[in-house]
């Protein structure tokens, strides 16, 4: 019992204790995370279903066991109280394992410090300036995504994209996997997520075939560091930017919307009655996916994960999500092809 306490006790402190982001950003992000990442990653590459399935069933198993032994010895009142130590011992421990493998990039340094990134630039009229940029970008690249990109395009456009951004380890790419938890993806509208123990990718089994290159960008985003969702996003589109064809539209594509979402109505109206047929046909087939997912499952994983990221010192909870748009503007990004680019290498 003793050493249990002292688990959740450890637990709580690392929860509660204040890191500076410098220290996160040296130490753990640039150095033991990106050696954490690039051992880690490979060895599960190499098991075709996800750790993750496999690690839920059996220590579900195993904790159900335990407290029918325990209740057939002590009774069941009996055998709460150390099920409930057991619980949470168990927890404090998994909680330890996410931090020291993953979790700890939440308190890095925000990238707005890593690249040059301006505050002034990010104005409406940036934004319908980026609005216009992307609906031109996917007009005219619809035609050439409807071929299938050479395998391992993404992966080279990945690679290039952490180069852009300075990254003194390139991380790993991980193979993308199915999980038992698909059922749940598609009743909760999630397209993927990042197992942070086992640090592999999963993906609902039913994203389209151009959204799956900004989903997985974007979760390999996640295993290179960056942890806020945002960061992610932009990464995601940095990559799919150094990218051709399927790629660099999909990206683009994920800019329309999510720049769309973020401007006045009529403004978005104006945009999207601007799109070519095709990219609108690709934007319904989206909305119709999404309207396939159950609204109460979705509305309960949105704010589990919203508490979830404001528990890792996310303040803007879910909607970080969208700060894509405010990212890009900041960077220069409507400055034309090879603004950011430039922006970024000089911050080296």
């Amino acid at each position: 019992m003793r050493l249990r306490l002292i688990v959740i006790a450890l637990a709580v402190l690392v929860a509660i204790a204040p890191m500076p982001s410098l220290v996160v950003e040296a130490w753990y992000s640039n150095r033991i995370y990106p050696a954490i990442q690039a051992t880690v990653t490979p060895l599960s590459n190499r098991v075709g279903v996800a750790l993750l399935d496999i690690a839920v069933v059996a220590l579900g198993a195993a904790l159900m066991l335990s407290f029918v032994r325990q209740v057939r010895r002590r009774g069941l009142l009996q055998a709460l109280v150390p099920s409930f130590f057991a619980l949470l011992t168990i927890a404090a421990v998994v909680y330890l394992a996410f931090v020291a493998l993953w979790g700890l990039n939440y308190r890095r340094v925000p990238i707005e410090s890593r690249i040059r990134y301006d505050a002034s630039r990010v104005t409406q009229a940036a934004a319908v300036a980026l609005g216009e940029r992307a609906v031109a970008t996917v007009n005219a690249t619809y035609a050439g995504a409807q071929v299938d990109s050479a395998s391992g395009a993404l992966e080279a456009a990945f690679a290039r994209a952490q180069e852009v951004l300075g990254q003194q380890h390139r991380a790993v790419p991980a193979v993308p996997k199915r999980s038992l938890l698909g059922l749940y993806f598609r009743a909760a509208a999630i397209d993927g997520m990042i197992d942070p123990i086992f640090l592999e990718v999963i993906i609902t089994p039913d994203a389209l075939r151009f959204e799956r290159p900004f989903i997985l960008a974007h979760e390999w985003a996640h295993l290179a560091g960056y942890a806020d969702e945002s960061e992610a996003n932009f990464v995601a589109w940095l990559t799919c930017a150094q990218g051709a064809g399927l790629e660099f539209y999909s990206g683009w594509l994920a800019v329309v919307e999510h720049v769309v979402a973020s401007l006045p109505e009529a403004e978005g109206k104006r945009l999207m009655a601007s799109l070519d047929p095709g990219v609108r046909k690709d934007m319904a087939e989206s909305a119709r996916r999404y309207a396939r997912s159950s609204p109460a499952v979705r509305e309960a994983a949105r704010g589990a994960y919203d508490t979830y990221l404001r528990a890792n010192r996310v303040e803007e909870g879910i909607e970080s999500y969208s700060q894509i748009v405010r990212l890009m503007l900041g960077a220069g990004v409507v400055e034309g092809p090879g603004a950011f680019t430039e922006k970024a290498e000089g911050k080296r």
